[in-house]
């Protein structure tokens, strides 16, 4: 049965429960014990001190007392040292006797053998305190009782030793027991509840590290920036997604610096003061130009916080995102529904398009000239062509995450690759250089001729429209280095690096740094080769087979040798 929300709360009993309750009652309760064992060690060392001084000066002083107290000194000092913090509970156990039983009967020698004026009475307040501190009511008042018992002894020997009147000293011991059965009641009451009152203290200031560091980590993994800033332009706090945002690099431990460092910033200065000036939150689109990278589109909103105790005024926290990522969102809600109906028109195409092709079919056997049988062979391959567009795209919209390995067949990648590139050289009128030497001997790989045409122009058309322009601006590589490994396929431009935003969202669908791009091109090359049991990433790298150190972008296509079921019939049988 699930708990009611009163108690199935993130930082209640659920969380923070008696178990950490009794950690920090234990740990306080250890304090405590040192304390106490400390404070005999050092009245030990007093006594010590104090015998001597009047065994030596005194003629008439015992010296049995300083033997008392050396042995009660040693006795204290061991169990600070030796003994574990332990409750004494409610009973008279080895922890009392190692304690509190040591101190009554010190205390109570030392009264007994008391030489002038020196009264040693007061010292056993200690054990009582001590007894009812450190253990239970019914323990404080046992050792209460024992003491007054002891003062009771110590004045009828005292009569029977002068010969006196024992009313003051039994009236002496009366009092001085009754002060201590009402010290150690107090004691007790008022450490049990110091103890309570301390523990809600930790439970609460846990609760709040707990939240504190919860809402710190939410924060810092958002990717919406956070900046916090006060009413002089001083930003207390910023997320990592924020510093981004601004430009900083990643920082290890967070700084405070003001809005006002940077010239650039002073859109967002003015959101600011204006938020602080009317306490009400804003909404603004900045422009941010970095050094580093191109003009950065920014939605700001802002909110002020009640004002601070200490301080009159409140705070203003700014939410920053970035344009792009809103801008793909909606884009991807739009291709999203587009696609859905994309897939729904060419579901309906198929039928018409197979009608087409049985026709053409029909009508090519009619036919005798050959120009009009060659119009035939134009209908029927462009119809073939469309009827793979609708498959594909059926394919992506449906099952994307699912191989469809009989689509493919054995390519020679070293012509194909060739070809294609050749073919893209004169279309595009753009330069293309091919690894040298480019393979001779054929290089198969399992694939589809046609999703190797539409990836390889994708990624040529990539690296031209970010490349400098120059000689050698895109390459082609292609190698294997050993017969039994992968063969990869890699387009290597001299473009500028991307930014850790658009790398991160690379092959994700509907996002592009370029706004005319419907951000669908390279997660269709990736669905594409995950399809044939290929893969494809991308690496900032200077391309191995030129042996340049010019740094560029590198898309690789890692392809299979043999077919996807094949791989894995050859992998289970060599690992047999």
């Amino acid at each position: 049965m699930r708990e009611p929300p009163e108690t199935a709360s993130w930082f209640g009993s659920t969380v923070l429960n008696a178990n950490v309750s009794q950690a920090l009652a234990a740990s306080e309760f250890k304090r405590l014990w040192r304390a106490f064992m400390t404070a005999r060690v050092t009245l030990g060392l007093v006594l010590l001190v104090l015998q001597a001084g009047l065994t030596f000066t005194a003629s008439t002083h015992h010296s049995l007392s300083l033997i008392i107290a050396g042995m009660y000194f040693t006795a204290a000092l061991a169990v600070r040292l030796k003994s574990q913090p332990q409750y004494m509970g409610h009973t008279f156990n080895a922890q009392w006797l190692r304690t509190v039983g040591v101190d009554l009967m010190a205390f109570s020698a030392l009264q007994v053998l008391q030489s002038g004026n020196v009264n040693y009475a007061l010292l056993l307040t200690l054990p009582v305190l001590m007894a009812a501190i450190l253990g239970s009511l019914i323990m404080a008042m046992g050792t209460a009782a024992g003491v007054t018992l002891l003062l009771f002894a110590h004045a009828f020997w005292m009569s029977l030793e002068l010969s006196t009147e024992t009313t003051s000293l039994v009236v002496q011991a009366a009092l001085t027991g009754a002060g201590c059965f009402a010290i150690s009641f107090m004691a007790n009451q008022l450490a049990t509840r110091l103890a309570s009152v301390e523990r809600k203290a930790q439970h609460t200031q846990l609760a709040v590290t707990v939240q504190r560091q919860v809402n710190e980590l939410v924060i810092a993994t958002l990717n919406e920036g956070v900046l916090v800033v006060d009413d002089l332009l001083w930003v207390r706090s910023a997320n990592p997604a924020a510093l981004a945002l601004l430009g900083f690099a990643p920082q290890p431990s967070p700084r405070v610096w003001q809005l006002t460092e940077q010239t650039q910033w002073q859109a967002l200065v003015e959101v600011v003061q204006l938020s602080h000036q009317t306490l009400h939150g804003q909404q603004a689109d900045l422009s941010f130009q970095h050094t580093d990278h191109g003009p950065r589109h920014l939605r700001v909103r802002t909110q002020i916080t009640p004002p601070l105790p200490e301080h009159g005024k409140g705070l203003c926290v700014v939410f920053m995102q970035d344009q792009r990522e809103i801008q793909a969102r909606v884009r991807s809600e739009k291709l999203a529904s587009m696609g859905r109906m994309s897939a729904a028109v060419a579901h309906e195409i198929r039928n018409p398009l197979a009608a087409i092709v049985q026709a053409n079919a029909l009508l090519a056997e009619d036919l005798k000239e050959a120009s009009q049988l060659r119009m035939t062979e134009m209908i029927r391959q462009n119809a073939l062509r469309l009827e793979k567009i609708v498959r594909d795209v059926l394919h992506l919209a449906h099952a994307p995450q699912h191989a469809q390995a009989d689509s493919g067949a054995m390519l020679n990648l070293a012509e194909d690759v060739l070809r294609i590139c050749r073919d893209w050289q004169r279309q595009n009128s753009t330069p293309v250089t091919l690894s040298d030497p480019w393979p001779q001997q054929p290089v198969t790989a399992w694939f589809d001729a046609e999703h190797l045409r539409r990836i390889v122009v994708n990624l040529l058309d990539n690296a031209r429209r970010f490349c400098s322009g120059n000689a050698d601006a895109i390459q082609v590589n292609l190698e294997r280095l050993q017969p039994q490994q992968n063969i990869t396929l890699t387009v290597w431009s001299d473009g500028k690096p991307l930014e850790p935003a658009v790398e991160q969202h690379l092959f994700e669908p509907f996002f592009s740094s370029d706004s005319r791009s419907s951000g669908l091109g390279l997660y269709i090359c990736r669905e594409l080769c995950q399809s044939h049991g290929a893969s494809m990433s991308y690496e900032r790298k200077p391309l191995r087979s030129k042996q340049q150190s010019q740094v560029g972008n590198a898309f690789s296509v890692s392809f299979c040798a043999m077919p996807p079921e094949s791989a894995s019939i050859s992998q289970t049988t060599s690992a047999a």
